[in-house]
């Protein structure tokens, strides 16, 4: 399991790559809000924290992602709070 984490503030997500068919197939992009890292896995708002609670939670992520790219190969994958059990509370209301 490798995980290769950006932080990409300007859309308040952290960019990581999979590889659906192993690492001699294609690499994905992939998605994961920073929300659903401080909510689902209690990443502190910073870069640092942001990185090292995908990298620590990377098993996870990397198969809801890749579950969500076999579900539709041809759409972004991104990653929210509800993929992981998180419930909205404004859906709530």
């Amino acid at each position: 399991m490798n995980c290769e984490a950006i932080h990409c503030p300007d859309v308040g997500t952290v960019r990581f790559a999979i590889y659906p068919d192993g690492f001699d197939g294609p690499r994905i992009i992939a998605h994961i809000s920073e929300r659903a890292l401080r909510e689902c896995f209690g990443a502190h708002p910073d870069e640092p924290g942001l990185i090292s609670a995908c990298q620590a939670n990377f098993g996870l992520i990397e198969a809801k992602a890749l579950a969500r790219y076999a579900a539709r190969p041809g759409a972004a994958v991104l990653l929210a709070p509800a993929d992981f059990g998180a419930v909205d509370a404004l859906a709530e209301v």
